[in-house]
């Protein structure tokens, strides 16, 4: 077993921890630049804005290339998973709530 297949196999209601985790960190660190790239075209978004659209974000990418992984595949279930669904529209609500155009 790998350091990276070790550190997948902690579980939080069936999502890899680690993975929820590096998602996380990895938009709070590119926050600042995104923020800044984003300024260019007038849109004002603040830095904690795209920590909360991490999940969405991710649903979307993972849709569009094709990746159906256990929470894409969770989200899309329309027979269960109701917690999971209010949890990323929560994010997507929250993440979209302080964007202002300039």
């Amino acid at each position: 077993m790998t350091t990276l297949e070790f550190l997948r196999s902690f579980h939080f209601f069936g999502y890899a921890i680690f993975d929820l985790v590096v998602s996380f960190i990895g938009m709070y660190l590119i926050s600042a630049r995104l923020s800044k790239l984003f300024l260019k075209i007038k849109i004002e978004i603040p830095k904690m804005n795209w920590v909360y659209l991490t999940l969405p974000i991710g649903v979307l990418i993972h849709i569009l290339v094709g990746t159906y992984t256990p929470m894409v595949k969770d989200f899309l279930n329309m027979n269960g998973h109701y917690v999971l669904k209010i949890v990323i529209i929560a994010f997507l609500i929250l993440g979209l709530k302080g964007i202002r155009r300039k």
